[in-house]
């Protein structure tokens, strides 16, 4: 069975060792130690998976609390039911959470919007002050 050193993973991942580390911190990640004192990590391809899963994890937001519980679901016997079950149930919770991400989102693009209008509105109106000279000092009433 292949095994990879932790400079290995990190070229194949794109990441740096110290994330690596980090994730071994939070107990996602749990390689073998060899070499003197067991200074050298050697991760075999169960923990190559494991990193995998974790930076999947990452790219679809979720918390790593969240990742270690999935990932922690790989030790044991792949689609059973309650593992579905509970990964339904994490997904539900990250979807809830994005939506109200996009509520506060489309919000907040309102209001830039809404900003924008009355500035654009302000310049038009002191566009001709600027022609004659006269200086313009109108904020939007909002800001």
């Amino acid at each position: 069975m292949p095994t990879y050193t932790i400079t290995e993973l990190a070229k194949e991942f794109d990441i740096t060792p110290r994330t690596i580390r980090f994730y071994e911190d939070q107990g996602l990640l749990s390689p073998k130690r060899e070499g003197s004192g067991g200074r050298n990590r050697i991760y075999p391809a169960r923990e190559r998976t494991r990193l995998k899963l974790t930076l999947r994890g990452k790219r679809l937001g979720l918390t790593l609390l969240e990742i270690k519980s999935l990932v922690d679901m790989y030790e044991s016997p792949k689609d059973t039911e309650t593992q579905l079950q509970r990964f339904l149930g994490v997904l539900a919770q990250h979807r809830e959470k994005l939506e109200r991400q996009r509520e506060d989102l489309e919000t907040t693009l309102a209001e830039i919007a809404a900003h924008e209008a009355e500035c654009m509105q302000l310049l038009k109106q002191t566009t001709p002050a600027k022609a004659s000279g006269k200086r313009a000092a109108a904020l939007p009433k909002s800001a």
